[in-house]
């Protein structure tokens, strides 16, 4: 078929692009990384090869039917990918005297290809090719690389490509097309081979980019905890609290830094190809990003990504040394550590520095006391440091910066109640400040975490759910949580908490199942048993929480078929029977299992659905009348089959 055919070209190129090699030392770097990461796309193209679907329709004149953007889609990645490979054949065969010249202009060639190649993945269809989440997972990763070396071929040529305020970027990119200047890369290249079924036949047109953002903010404190969120927009209580822009990173300008100092290759991830922050070994010996590895775990591959040897077990151990050694060369050339404070001061959002204050000496003669041979002052000091770390953010600075959180961890295992209560609850509200949420990780304070929701104190199990979840809000740490074993001690939780620790528990479950891996652990940890009991229960006030986990779950091939089994005729009653915004998301979730299904969606007919849908379709919420109206129409389809 057309998309089959055109996914084996696609392969075809990653395989040539993957034989180049002997690329000159100015820009080996740069060479060797762009062609890592579209090797990192084979399995994009091998599930676009295998497509069975109809191929997009082309209408005459050579463009793209307006129904049918895909074809544009995969001739946009065509072009991308065939400018890579001549950009990398002119690095391989450049012959320019000025080394520096020659340097200069190959950058400007990077920068533009990797804004072209961003650009084509932002853009697929991935849902109309059938593409499964733990490639769209894997695609993300580059497409994130991508932005990154973007950001820093920018910082290091300011000048390349100027952003006019009002000419968007994929204009600039056919500006630079149209106009010759990636001609310019390829003019000492002799005779490129040129396979005629690779040539474009459809005009390149831009398509709108696929996908939905899910804003997540920080929920309340002690006490002030609330679950409220749609599958589309979770909108919990917000609190004032200062939060990084992203989890444990550094500033951009502190980032180009960084990239402008080679990087020892032992300290990059080799999946990632980045400084790593908490490098783990595998059974191997090779050393990876854990966040990196274990995501490739998750995938369910069992081989070691840079050895191909089979994994003999899926232990990651920490590798200290490694980490060490990172931390002093960041400080002998003062490059922020990802974890790293300024001292005595913290970054705002605007760029400038918020000093921090507050009694140092009180607060580290309190982390000493934690260490104390007597139980009744440890009890005292954890109390204090509870309290304070509640006050503000400052305090929640200092008490990390004095070395509290190694100390709570251990005292999470303490037999005296209250010290554990204290304990956890002081790493909740430490965890509050972005920076802290990668301290508790790398201090190891998960397992410890876990252990206080599965055998706690009815109030400690409540805090220690709540803890996941703040540390959850960082992805990377989503990845860490879900393979801690936390999934099942959560669910339990769910299932025989009191009101708030179910509400926490279902918060926490929510979050770390935005994560592809964590659903199937979701599932088979027997999540759907709680949530069905909170949608039949009548005097349930957990209705909203059960359809929210529902969605996401939805988007799982393991979760799809656990829910249509379990809770179609519940969810077709509460479309009957519900609360407005319960209806709105019934109808979200039935219009998920019933895409591509033939089955559901003749289940949901036999049920009686359509006369709540069509009311649904006529007077219920905006986004209630679109889901309702969509299934509606699969089901006419259906019928005149």
């Amino acid at each position: 078929m057309e998309v089959g055919r055109r996914g084996q070209v696609l392969l075809d190129l990653v395989v040539d692009i993957g034989r180049l090699g002997g690329f000159g030392e100015g820009i080996k770097k740069d060479c060797i990384d762009l062609s890592r990461r579209i090797s990192r796309l084979s399995h994009l193209f091998e599930e676009i090869r295998d497509y069975k679907g109809a191929a997009p329709k082309v209408v005459a004149g050579g463009g793209a039917s307006s129904s049918e953007p895909n074809c544009c889609a995969l001739d946009d990645l065509l072009v991308a990918l065939k400018s890579a490979k001549r950009l990398l054949l002119v690095a391989l065969n450049s012959t320019d005297s000025n080394v520096d010249d020659a340097n200069k202009k190959t950058t400007y060639g990077f920068q533009c290809v990797t804004l072209h190649l961003e650009r084509a993945l932002e853009k697929f269809p991935y849902e109309y090719f059938d593409i499964s989440d733990e490639v769209q997972e894997q695609v993300g990763l580059v497409k994130s690389q991508l932005r990154r070396a973007s950001e820093r071929y920018a910082f290091v040529s300011p000048r390349v490509l100027p952003r006019a305020q009002s000419q968007p970027l994929d204009r600039e990119l056919d500006l630079l097309s149209s106009s010759g200047v990636i001609q310019t890369w390829i003019d000492n290249v002799d005779n490129l081979r040129h396979d005629s079924q690779m040539e474009l036949d459809i005009t390149i047109k831009a398509s709108g980019v696929i996908g939905s953002c899910i804003d997540q903010t920080v929920y309340g404190l002690e006490g002030l905890r609330t679950f409220s969120c749609s599958p589309v927009s979770p909108k919990p209580v917000k609190v004032d609290v200062p939060k990084a822009k992203k989890s444990a990173s550094m500033s951009s300008e502190q980032n180009a830094k960084a990239e402008s100092v080679p990087i020892p290759d032992d300290f990059r991830c080799p999946i990632s190809l980045e400084l790593m922050r908490d490098p783990v070994i595998v059974s191997t010996g090779q050393t990876y990003e854990r966040s990196f590895i274990q995501r490739w775990v998750d995938c369910g591959n069992k081989t070691c990504p840079k050895t191909q040897q089979v994994l003999c077990n899926l232990t990651l151990t920490p590798n200290y040394v490694l980490r060490s050694l990172i931390s002093q060369w960041c400080q002998t050339h003062k490059i922020e550590q990802p974890l790293g404070l300024g001292s005595g001061r913290i970054r705002k959002s605007d760029g400038s520095f918020h000093e921090v204050t507050g009694d140092v000496g009180a607060i580290e003669t309190l982390v000493r006391k934690l260490s104390s041979r007597s139980a009744e002052e440890r009890r005292t000091a954890v109390t204090e440091i509870r309290s304070l770390s509640k006050r503000s953010t400052d305090n929640r600075i200092l008490i990390a910066q004095a070395g509290a959180i190694p100390v709570l961890i251990n005292l999470l295992t303490s037999e005296d109640v209250r010290t554990q209560e204290n304990a956890v609850t002081a790493i909740l509200n430490l965890s509050i400040f972005e920076n802290n949420k990668g301290l508790i990780i790398l201090a190891g304070a998960v397992p410890s975490i876990v252990q206080v929701l599965r055998m706690g104190s009815m109030e400690a199990r409540e805090n220690a759910a709540a803890t996941l979840f703040s540390l959850s809000l960082s992805d990377e740490n989503k990845i860490t949580i879900g393979a801690s074993g936390a999934i099942p001690a959560l669910v339990e939780l769910l299932k025989n908490g009191s009101l708030r620790g179910k509400k926490d528990a279902a918060t926490a479950l929510f979050n770390l199942c935005i994560y592809q891996g964590n659903k199937g652990r979701a599932v088979r940890a027997g999540i759907l048993l709680p949530l069905m009991k909170m949608l039949t229960d009548s005097s349930s006030s957990m209705v909203d929480e059960a359809l929210t986990i529902l969605s996401v779950l939805a988007s799982h091939h393991e979760g799809k078929a656990a829910i249509a089994k379990a809770t179609v005729p519940v969810l077709i009653d509460l479309l009957r029977t519900g609360l407005p915004r319960n209806k709105e998301n019934s109808a979200a979730i039935l219009l998920v299992l019933c895409k591509k299904d033939a089955e559901n969606l003749a289940c949901i007919g036999r049920l009686g659905a359509v006369v709540p849908l069509t009311e649904l379709a006529r007077s219920g919420t905006e986004r209630a009348k679109r889901k309702a109206a969509s299934l509606l129409e699969h089901l006419r389809k259906m019928h005149q089959l």
